[in-house]
Parts: C-alpha cells; structure tokens; sequence
C-alpha cells in the first residue's frame, strides 16, 4: 500500500531452476566443444545430427560437410558385415559398444580409430541416437608395432629370433600336415667365428655376422625362413619337401654360403658351419622337441669334422633306453623322497627390501649328489610324473611358508607350473585343497610361474585357469618371457600380473646389443600393460645398474644369492637388510 492509498501489484516468479539449467547446457556445450575426443551424435538410422570440432581435425570434415550425411561415409572397409552386425546387436542389448575400428578420413585415408558408442533411449526405452566418441590411436598403433618389431627380431642382423621363431615352427608344422608334406629344421652353428671374434674384435665380429646372414638368407629358397638365435647360432625353417633328401641341395647351398670369404675393414675373413637337421613328422610334432633334436644333430656334425650336415637319428635304441632308465630313476626318487626344495631370494635393488623368494627344486642324488633341474625335468615334461612332482612342489611350499610364519617370516614364494601339471584335470582342485591344508597362509603370498610357450598352447584354456586360480587370490608370472613370445594380443589376454625376463638375456645384455634391446622391450611391454617386471639372471651389481637405469628394480640371481636350503632363508633375509651394497 502506497502514501496515497493506491495499491501496487507486483508478480514474482523464481527462475533459479532456469538459470540452474541454463548453467548446466552451457556446461554441456563446453565439454562437447572442448572434449579432447572426437564427438558425433546420429539419429536412430545412423544421419549425423552434430559434431565437435575435435571431430573435425581428427577426420578432416567440417561439422557444414558431415551434418545430415549417413555415418556410413566413414567405412573403411576394412570390418566384415558380421563385425558391425555384432556391434549394432551389442549396441542393442546393452546400450555400449567400445572397440578398435578403421576409419576414413576426408582425403581418404585409413586410420585406426578408439571408438565408443552409447545409444540413448526415451521414457518408453525406445533407441532414439547414438553417441560416438573415438580418438586416433594412429601414433600408439605405431609404437605397438616397433615393439612387435624390436620384440620378434634381431638387432643387429635384422632377422626374425628365437620369439618369432617359435611362432614360425607351429606354422609350418601346421601348414605341412595340411598339405601332406615334410619340412626339414635346420640348426647352425658358425665354426671359427670365436677365432675371429677374438682376433678382430667385436665390431668386426658384428660385421660377418651380418654378412654371413646376408648369405645364408640368399641361399633358400621363397618361403624358407631363418632366424639368429644368439652369438652365431641360426636355424632355419625348411617347408614343402615330398622326401627327406629333397631338403639337402638347400643344406649344401647354406654351407657354401657360410665359408664364403668376407671382406670386413680390408681384412678377408672366412668361418664355416655345422648343421644339425631333424623331420617333420618322421622325428616328431613338438616344436621344442624338433629344436632339441636339430641341436643335438648339430653337435654330432661338429663331431664328424665341422663344415657338414648332420640328419638326426630318433631310432637310436641307446637313447631310447637311456629314457626309460631315467624315468624309472625319477619314479624311485619320487617313492624315496629324494627331492628337496631350494629358495633363491627375490630383492627390491632400489629399497634393497627382500621382496620373495623362487622356490627351486633339486634332486639329492644317493650317488651323484645334488642334481639341478635341467637333469631330470626335460626327462619327465610330457610324463605323468611331471604332475605329481608339481603337486609336491606346492604343498611343501606351503608347508614350509607356515614354518616360516611362525618363525616371523612372511614373504611371497613363486613355484614354476608345468604345462602338463596347468592343464591336468586335477589343477584347480589340488590347488584349492592345498590351500585349505594351510589356511593361515594368504593365498596372495603364493605366486604361480608358467612359461609362456605353455600358456600360448591353447590361449583360452590358459586364461580361463588363471582366472580361477585368481578368483581364489593367487598371483601369476609368465616365466622365462622373450622366449617364445607370439604376440602381444596374448599378453593383453593372460592375466599375468609379473612379467620375468629370461635369465639367457638378462646375463649377456651388458655385450650384446641384441639381448640388451629385448630386456628394454620386455621392460616396456610390461609398462604398456601396466604388469610388474623381474630380472633373473642378474650376477654382477653392473647387471643390477643397469636394470635400474632401465626401470627395473626387482631382480634374482647369483649376485643377489644362490638358491638356498629353505632352513638358511631366514637368517640370510636378517642379514641383508643389514647390506647396503645394492641398495640405490
């Protein structure tokens, strides 16, 4: 009411909820103008409603040029039709879609692409757009591919290694029993190159290598392959024979190419080689059984006088027998409690904190004394035997981790898995029953180490068991990584949470170049995949700073210590974290 008795009306309406909103489409708009991914949202039917600008510098298109056209501009033609029926039925069902996809840009090109897609639905949940966000992953596809690269050959000649030789064998072994044809491996060892090495030195060494690889690659034919397998050891991959001799013109023409004269810094340098030579199928399917014959006939070609080929012969009766005495030695081992567990510590070189221990498994002989490993175990690899030594090996781990524990030592303990003992039957149930014998043990502390080779057999199956060992709080390591790698695509599916670095590289990467870019390539994938890393093999503190220098801190070996009696473990542990030698 006024002075003058007149009165005033004034209406009010409260706009707090439409600034609120008018705040939060502003919002919106940033975060769709400024998002670092590239944005695009479409109709039902696939029509471009909008786009960001990111977008645009990652496709080429202007908003102007996309808007209103059908999505389908950008196929690459790269994905089959079942691969976008598949996303289109993802998308479906559960409303999201993420994968690696091609795309094309605006001048043409193709281009990997990170792209995920969420559809929106209205109040009565049907499909009303879709909204995709991708980036280039162009750059990080390149990287993968120079580690494939640096992971699968040799540095300094250039050729496939010991990884990818792995994966070539279980090709050609395949592709010949498709087409009913024998293939011939071919293992060579360089005779006089430590002559020459010594005498001239490293550098010129590196020299005839390669020249010498140049040579041996000239001397096969289409489709064979070779591969370096370290120092002046090479083997070859000979395919598509009728009979066993059709393969020795292309082994005659490697011996003259290895005793060519070569001419490094005006020197003339001539070596030669050994060959051993094993069959598919008459010798064998297993790839690592066929590499073991090849080598075994290599040395017998030594034998014979050096510069010749040598077939290897798998109806030896002397070896044959020599097999089952051992198998029955094992078996009585077994009955008599022969084997015995060793510790080797694993330490933490930067903190020098005593991270775990491998346990190690020896044969304390009644005549010959303490046997390694290497002695008995390739004896027993596909033997029923290798599964119960396995079961053995994880219930006394268990066993003597409880010991420890009353003795206040709790430390994580690492045991090698066969492939015969991963993939039995009986696996999961025996883990799980052991665990059970020893409840106070945390199955975390329990730390299960396959090679790799075995894990790559059936990649499926691996993973599935790993999964189940995980679900129950056990850890996985992929042993003796580098080789036998495949490909990285494995990795990504083994959910290994430890990549170990074979010892064979580890110990002669402060010489040779070629195992010092392998140990920087594993120590990058397990970067990449976010795993943790350990060094075996490391036997001087030279070793172990150069491992820091390249980001890796835990490490095992002679120069850490020896493997040792499980009763020793404890009071070397106490007295370590009184050593500062390696600590950083």
């Amino acid at each position: 009411m006024s002075s003058d008795d007149r009165e005033c009306l004034a209406a009010l309406t409260d706009i707090t909820a439409y600034k609120n909103a008018e705040v939060k489409l502003k919002l919106a708009a940033s975060v769709f103008s400024q998002a670092q991914e590239g944005i695009m949202i479409t109709d039902v039917d696939g029509n471009i409603i909008e786009v960001n600008d990111t977008f645009s510098k990652i496709s080429g298109y202007s908003r102007q040029e996309v808007v209103g056209q059908n999505s389908r501009i950008f196929t690459s033609g790269r994905q089959t039709a079942s691969y976008y029926e598949d996303k289109w039925k993802t998308l479906k069902d559960h409303g999201y879609w993420r994968a690696e996809i091609f795309s094309r840009r605006k001048n043409g090109d193709i281009y990997p692409q990170m792209q995920s897609v969420t559809s929106l639905r209205d109040t009565s949940g049907n499909i009303t757009h879709y909204i995709s966000m991708f980036t280039d992953i162009t750059k990080e596809k390149a990287h993968q591919k120079q580690l494939e690269h640096i992971a699968h050959h040799d540095s300094l000649t250039g050729l496939p290694n010991r990884a990818l030789l792995a994966d070539k064998l279980n090709q050609a072994i395949k592709q010949n029993q498709r087409h009913g044809k024998i293939m011939a491996l071919a293992y060579l060892d360089l005779d006089g190159f430590k002559t020459i090495n010594d005498t001239y030195g490293h550098s010129i060494g590196d020299q005839f290598l390669i020249s010498i690889s140049k040579e041996l690659k000239l001397a096969l034919r289409a489709g064979d392959f070779l591969s370096r397998i370290g120092g002046d050891e090479f083997v070859a991959v000979l395919s598509d024979f009728d009979q066993a001799s059709d393969c020795e013109p292309v082994l005659e023409r490697m011996l003259i190419a290895a005793a060519k004269d070569i001419i490094c810094n005006g020197e003339i340098l001539q070596a030669s080689t050994s060959i051993g030579v094993t069959l598919y199928p008459q010798n064998g399917t297993d790839p690592d059984l066929l590499l073991r014959q090849a080598d075994q006939a290599m040395y017998q070609a030594k034998d014979k006088g050096k510069h010749c080929y040598q077939f290897f012969d798998i109806d030896s009766a002397e070896a044959a027998k020599s097999r089952r005495d051992s198998l029955e030695a094992i078996a009585n081992a077994i009955d008599n409690k022969e084997f015995v567990l060793y510790y080797q510590p694993k330490v933490n070189i930067k903190t020098g904190v005593v991270v775990g221990a491998e346990a190690l498994i020896r044969w304390q002989h009644p005549t010959r004394g303490l046997l390694l490993p290497s002695v008995f175990l390739p004896t027993i690899e596909e033997h029923e035997m290798s599964i119960t030594l396995g079961e053995w090996v994880i219930e006394s781990v268990l066993e003597q981790m409880s010991i420890w524990q009353a003795q206040e030592l709790t430390i994580p303990v690492s045991v090698n898995i066969g492939a015969s003992q991963l993939q039995g039957n009986k696996f999961i149930a025996h883990i799980a029953d052991a665990l059970a014998t020893y409840p106070a043990i945390a199955p975390e502390l329990l730390d299960l180490e396959i090679l790799e080779t075995s894990a790559l057999e059936d990649i499926s199956r691996i993973s599935d068991l790993m999964n189940a060992c995980i679900q129950m709080g056990l850890k996985f390591s992929l042993d003796d990584f580098g080789t036998g790698y495949s490909s990285l695509t494995y990795l990504k599916r083994l959910p290994a949470a430890l990549l170990k670095i074979d010892q064979t590289f580890v110990r002669d990467m402060l010489v040779d170049s070629s195992d010092l870019a392998i140990v920087k390539a594993v120590i990058g994938l397990a970067e990449i995949f976010d795993r943790g890393v350990i060094a075996e093999g490391v036997e001087t503190k030279a070793h172990g700073d150069k491992l820091l220098s390249l980001n890796c801190h835990i490490v095992q070996g002679y120069g850490i210590a020896r493997p040792m009696p499980a009763d020793e473990l404890p009071a070397w542990v106490v007295q370590w974290h009184l050593n500062p030698t390696w600590t950083a």
